[in-house]
């Protein structure tokens, strides 16, 4: 009895630290799963606030400055190759008061305002009346209509019957059609709903999809880059702002700040050095924190760190055409107002893209990195400007030699970027097995996600217009569709 007692006081005097020991390591297992549990759920949130705001935004554009149905943008643009997991999500349009509202089971509300001229703002940090009264005295540009009797583009009429010597109808047939056709409508749907092919000067094809139509304004996403390069340049033709402009924000003024370096070049070529993460892969990379989650998307990206050197790296990232958009707002001085007029003064109504807007984020900088629209004929337009070398029937509208130099190859992007502009079509934009074609070399490109592209083709005389929803990679070849196009084209 007393030997029993005494080992199990042995036994009692050993247990303690290894009690506390277990006790610790519980506690540390604990306090690391609430850890993990409350990034999760902040996580989770703010993926869930992409996905509300991504559908308001859509929807809201769709409806308010595409004219489309609420029904059919649900179905046909937020819905397409999505996950169950959004179908999950409601959605409110005032067309009275022009707001539409995202949730999901009354959560997670977004919300975004349509203005006429300035398409639709997601209400970030903000209020809808507060982004209502933003403008100030601007009014939306009176729209000029043009001319039915005159061929486009000067004018509306298009004549397709009419081809440019030497062009192949059959083949020009053939290929245009083969964009809108549909091999794998399970697997890779391409949805195509716009091809217009400009030859010589005129439409000599175009095609949409149902429910789309010649003037129906289309998101470019990243076309709306080569839009900011197009702004930059009547900035500097102005003596307004100039490529080696350094010192663009007071946020970047600290003595030794390495940022206070970058010119408006560097962001032109995407060789700034921030650490600003693009890939759309990623569901809170920064393109998607900044377009989907920041009121201020350029204040966002002035605080981003430089990750390299200016000028020794080049990655491509949106939150220099951000940074643009800001420096073109401090170079044009004056009033929200002015601001917001000023694309439409300086380009869009001198080249006759009367459907073109860039839709601005809630503090009011323009979001031309992803939010410009227009119509098809309109993106062809500014390809066709950029064709005759920033010259518009017979008025210079970009400096003499800017698209020259917007053409040269910025270093450290393998010959693939200039400023704003691709040489190339890159890899990420072309499906994994992407046959080789041949392009030819003065081919120039703006490109967007989802497969939009506006293809130059200067030795042919050429542009080519494309416009859809491929949002699987594979599902659309931009090289591919040219490649057919160019065969029906003769050379200069």
């Amino acid at each position: 009895m007393h030997a029993g007692q005494g080992a199990s006081n042995g036994l009692m005097a050993e247990n303690p630290k290894k009690d506390v020991t277990k006790i610790a390591a519980i506690m540390a297992m604990i306090l690391i799963a609430a850890a993990i549990g409350s990034y999760l759920v902040w996580h989770s949130g703010r993926v869930m606030s992409v996905a509300s705001a991504y559908f308001a935004k859509t929807l809201c554009s769709g409806v308010f400055v595409a004219g489309r149905s609420a029904d059919d943008i649900i179905a046909e643009d937020v819905m397409a190759d999505m996950t169950v997991f959004l179908k999950h999500w409601d959605a409110d349009v005032d067309r009275e008061r022009r707001v539409v509202r995202s949730s999901i089971f009354g959560f997670v509300e977004r919300g975004a305002i349509y203005r006429p001229g300035l398409g639709c703002t997601l209400v970030t940090g903000t209020t809808v009346d507060a982004l209502a009264d933003q403008a100030g005295d601007y009014t939306p540009p009176a729209l000029v209509g043009r001319s039915a009797g005159l061929l486009w583009p000067e004018g509306s009429r298009v004549d397709t019957e009419v081809m440019s010597g030497g062009v192949d109808a059959v083949k020009l047939k053939r290929a245009v059609d083969s964009a809108f056709a549909e091999p794998y409508p399970k697997r890779l749907p391409r949805r195509t709903r716009t091809v217009v092919i400009v030859h010589n000067g005129r439409i000599i094809s175009e095609k949409y999809a149902d429910g789309f139509k010649p003037d129906t304004p289309q998101i470019g996403w990243s076309m709306g880059k080569s839009v900011m390069n197009a702004l930059i340049g009547t900035l500097i033709a102005d003596r307004r702002l100039e490529t080696e402009t350094k010192g663009l924000f007071p946020e970047w003024s600290a003595n030794g700040d390495p940022r206070a370096t970058i010119s408006v070049d560097d962001l032109l070529r995407m060789v700034s050095g921030l650490d600003f993460d693009e890939p759309h892969t990623r569901m809170l990379s920064d393109v998607r924190t900044m377009l989907f989650l920041k009121g201020d998307s350029a204040a966002y990206v002035k605080s981003e760190d430089p990750a390299m050197p200016v000028g020794k790296s080049w990655f491509y990232a949106s939150g220099s055409t951000t940074l643009l958009a800001s420096a073109m707002r401090d170079a044009i001085g004056g009033s929200q107002a002015d601001y917001f007029t000023y694309p439409y003064r300086a380009l869009f109504a001198p080249i006759g893209m009367t459907s073109a807007i860039i839709e601005p984020d809630a503090a009011g900088t323009f979001l031309a990195p992803a939010f410009a629209y227009a119509s098809a004929r309109d993106w062809a337009r500014l390809g066709l400007l950029y064709l005759n070398d920033g010259v518009w029937q017979g008025k210079r509208i970009l400096p003499e030699g800017w698209v020259r130099s917007s053409l040269a190859p910025t270093p450290h992007s393998q010959g693939q970027y200039g400023a704003h502009l691709w040489l190339t079509v890159p890899a990420f934009l072309r499906p994994a097995s992407a046959s080789q074609h041949n392009i030819p070399e003065d081919a120039f490109f703006m490109l967007g996600h989802d497969g939009q592209m506006i293809a130059i083709v200067p030795s042919r005389d050429l542009v080519v217009v494309r416009l859809g929803l491929s949002r699987r990679r594979n599902a659309w070849d931009h090289n591919a569709f040219l490649s057919g196009i160019l065969e029906a084209i003769p050379e200069r």
